[in-house]
């Protein structure tokens, strides 16, 4: 179809070809210089993505995604947003229809609520004080409000970019979320409920 041929532009409206379904998924992209950076898939189709990013790409980039859950997504960036950029992908219809799968799946998973990217039971620590630490070393007084095996969420001054490195009481991850009090983090592997104990009994 002559859609199918269009550029869009930063400038122009949201065109989407297929309905997205809102997601919360942690992934990787790859820039045209080959630079690499995690990103937060916020909505999908088969046809197109939106994600969130510490470093939005071009338009017209041509970007691959190595996504959890999903596998390798790759395509075009065809428009640019306040933190992140939205994206054509290219595939045949067989990968079509593995997205068109896999977004069903999520749809009917708990686990992966768009509304809470954390996994597991949230816990309050004994001692809420604590520091992070950004990825170039400088390090900030926090609030822990509550933290899970995969993530934390806390209250700062300092709000780091959505998709930033950053490091709580040794347990690295990426800045996914802010709200009002402060930021969240979702850890870049599940910890051990031992792993907690510093925070959770001190």
């Amino acid at each position: 179809m002559a859609a199918e041929n269009v550029t869009w532009r930063e400038s122009e409206p949201d065109r989407r070809g297929f309905e997205r379904t809102p997601v919360a998924i942690f992934g990787r992209c790859l820039l045209p210089n080959k630079l690499e950076i995690p990103c937060q898939a916020i909505n999908l189709s088969p046809g197109d993505a939106a994600f969130v990013v510490a470093h939005p790409p071009r338009i017209d980039d041509h970007i691959i995604v190595y996504l959890d859950h999903v596998g390798r997504l790759e395509g075009l960036v065809t428009r640019l947003f306040e933190g992140g950029f939205a994206m054509r992908l290219e595939g045949t219809a067989r990968k079509r229809e593995k997205i068109a799968a896999t977004l069903e799946w999520l749809k009917n998973t708990d686990p992966f609520d768009p509304r809470d990217s954390r996994r597991h039971e949230r816990l309050e620590p004994q001692n809420s004080n604590s520091m992070l630490e950004l990825e170039d070393g400088r390090t900030y007084p926090i609030q822990i409000i509550d933290i899970s095996l995969s993530g934390a969420a806390f209250a700062t001054d300092v709000r780091p970019a959505i998709g930033s490195r950053v490091s709580l009481s040794g347990m690295k991850g990426i800045i996914v979320r802010h709200f009002p009090e402060g930021v969240a983090m979702e850890f870049h592997s599940v910890q051990q409920r031992s792993g907690l104990s510093g925070i959770l009994d001190s």
